[in-house]
């Protein structure tokens, strides 16, 4: 970034010459008057005239002010004078040495406007604009009185020093008419920074082709450097710049202040706001919603100190710009959410999962809806007032649906794709030729969305209780199912009250079903542990002690035929329903669907 050089800021016509002559005495006491007060600005402005823009001469605004303090007050009273003489006589001589007094006077100022502003630049730097909030007086090291609204700009003595001077030049020149030279000297001083400022934090201005071409893993570190950017820019960046410049400009004429703000900052804002729009404008893939979201929600969260910040006519085309990112955010998350149901019901993958497991569609959706509830907000005012399809009665009824908030709208979505998602599940349970293994395959995955739903604080708070209620109560219904049917003729095979000559032919008939049926659900798994203890708990409880009592009833007729002890029957038992498939063999979502 090109260095700003003195030469590039004076817009003085005039260049260095000798004083004109002493006035000619005075007549009058008001001629005198006015002849007294260019005098001694003669005193003063002569001898800190710059003899080129590259003059080292000692700063005027350094160690004590009382100088400083003084060459402003004469170029005051100057400013008066010169007033008095255009009523008086317009053309007068003395009219134009004064004028020409006042030339050499605003590129001294301009010249330490400049200067302030150059060695400054850590002190001046936003951050320390805005990280102090004094609020009590002080008095400097000179004496020199500091108000309130002076002081509480400062991180240290430099920087309120500073601050102090940039204020009385500016004033000083903007009442001697010279606003334009001082303007410019602030604006071409701080807009390179907030432009290095914006840059070291990764800020580039990008065109939507290069955007549009950016592999995915390049542009999500982008986004990542957006997302801290933004951040920075507007509590510390921009804010800073709008208070220096409300400080420095503020008085008598905000317009000034706006005018300039808007010139330093406007450039680096709207780049800084339109990267957002480029993005939302890309190819939509389910694998960028999280990565959109967090885009949204950032310009959501910072969107009151946004307005607050670029709340002038100046700046409208930055606020501009921050509405038509964020619409365009939403816009792709609406398209993606629709993508999303869309590819739940077009999973289309016709192959069992071994052992009756969690299926890998089940995993997926459950992990997403989870990672989209963490955005509940978000997502409930992109979705506000988008068609929902109508969940049944039955199914869902959210408590607020009558009045239809937010809330409601969220949780009915939320709870349309789960919906979704279990149809296609009950699509692959028809998939397993064994009935019992097709409502193990149900149970299962209820189960899995049923903790995944509980387990999530945002996701459980959305759908509520009741349909929590509901779902795992629907556990239990499939799970009594795979009982009833997996193991029937287990069950039947051990009547109530058998007599001594049905023993043998009881014991034989249930020795080869339990056999059968623990070596046909060899491979059958419940990964869900807790369901799993409660599921082997509750067929041992129908079998076991119905058995023991026919064991120790008949054994000794039996004699050494029983093979099958209770213990045995309680032991086999236990392993059932672990599978020699893994938990672990349904894979899990690709690492691109959780949330960065």
């Amino acid at each position: 970034m090109p260095k700003m050089g003195l030469k590039n800021l004076f817009f003085f016509k005039t260049s260095p010459s000798p004083l004109p002559p002493s006035f000619p005495p005075t007549r009058t006491f008001s001629d005198s008057l006015m002849d007294e007060n260019i005098e001694t600005a003669r005193a003063i402005i002569s001898k800190w005239e710059l003899i080129s823009p590259s003059d080292q001469t000692a700063p005027l605004f350094s160690n004590t002010r009382q100088e400083a303090k003084q060459y402003l007050n004469a170029v005051m009273s100057l400013q008066s004078t010169m007033q008095r003489l255009v009523a008086l006589d317009s053309s007068s001589d003395t009219l134009v040495q004064a004028h020409f007094l006042m030339q050499l006077a605003m590129k001294r100022l301009q010249t330490e406007f400049y200067r302030i502003l150059a060695q400054n630049r850590d002190n001046l730097h936003p951050e320390s604009v805005t990280s102090t909030d004094h609020r009590s007086s002080s008095v400097s090291d000179d004496g020199t009185n500091f108000s309130d609204d002076e002081f509480r700009f400062a991180g240290d003595s430099i920087s309120t020093v500073a601050m102090v001077d940039l204020k009385a030049i500016a004033e000083c020149m903007v009442s001697a008419g010279y606003s334009k030279e001082c303007i410019k000297t602030y604006i071409l001083t701080r807009k390179s920074m907030v432009d290095e400022a914006l840059y070291h934090f990764g800020v580039e201005r990008l065109s939507f082709s290069q955007v549009q071409k950016m592999d995915w893993k390049v542009l999500e570190s982008k986004i990542k450097s957006w997302l801290s950017a933004v951040k920075f820019a507007i509590r510390t960046l921009f804010h800073g710049e709008r208070t220096l410049c409300d400080y420095v400009f503020g008085s008598p004429e905000r317009k000034i202040a706006e005018s300039c703000f808007a010139a330093v900052c406007r450039e680096g804002a709207e780049s800084l706001f339109a990267f957002p729009e480029k993005v939302a404008k890309c190819k939509k893939t389910l694998e960028k919603m999280f990565r959109t979201l967090d885009l949204y929600e950032a310009i959501s969260d910072n969107r009151l100190q946004i307005e607050s910040i670029f709340s002038s006519e100046s700046t409208s085309s930055i606020r501009s710009q921050v509405d038509v990112s964020q619409a365009r955010l939403g816009e792709a998350v609406r398209t993606m959410l629709v993508d999303f149901e869309a590819a739940i019901q077009k999973e289309s993958s016709k192959i069992p999962v071994p052992g009756g497991g969690i299926h890998p569609l089940t995993r997926y959706v459950m992990n997403y809806i989870e990672f989209l509830a963490d955005y509940r907000d978000c997502v409930a005012e992109i979705v506000a007032d988008w068609p929902q399809n109508s969940l049944p009665e039955s199914y869902y009824c959210s408590p607020d649906r009558e009045g239809m908030n937010r809330s409601a709208e969220i949780a009915e979505r939320m709870a349309w794709l789960i919906l979704v998602l279990l149809c296609k599940l009950d699509g692959k349970a028809e998939l397993y030729k064994e009935v019992a293994l097709s409502y193990l395959f149900l149970a299962n995955n209820m189960q899995y969305v049923v903790v995944k739903v509980r387990n999530s604080k945002n996701l459980g708070f959305i759908v509520g209780e009741d349909w929590l209620t509901k779902h795992e109560l629907k556990v239990k219904e499939y799970v009594c199912k795979y009982e009833r049917v997996g193991w029937s003729k287990v069950f039947l095979s051990l009547p109530e009250n058998p007599t001594a000559e049905q023993a043998r032919a009881i014991y034989e008939c249930l020795d080869a079903e339990f056999h059968e049926t623990c070596k046909a659900q060899s491979s059958w798994i419940v990964p869900d542990r807790k369901l799993r203890e409660e599921m082997k708990d509750s067929i041992a409880s129908k079998l076991v002690p119905r058995y023991r009592e026919f064991f120790g009833k008949y054994r000794v007729g039996l004699g050494t035929d029983f093979g099958l002890t209770p213990d045995d029957l309680e032991h086999n038992l236990s392993d059932i329903l672990s599978g020699s498939v893994s938990s672990s063999h349904t894979p899990s979502p690709p690492h691109r669907f959780k949330r960065p």
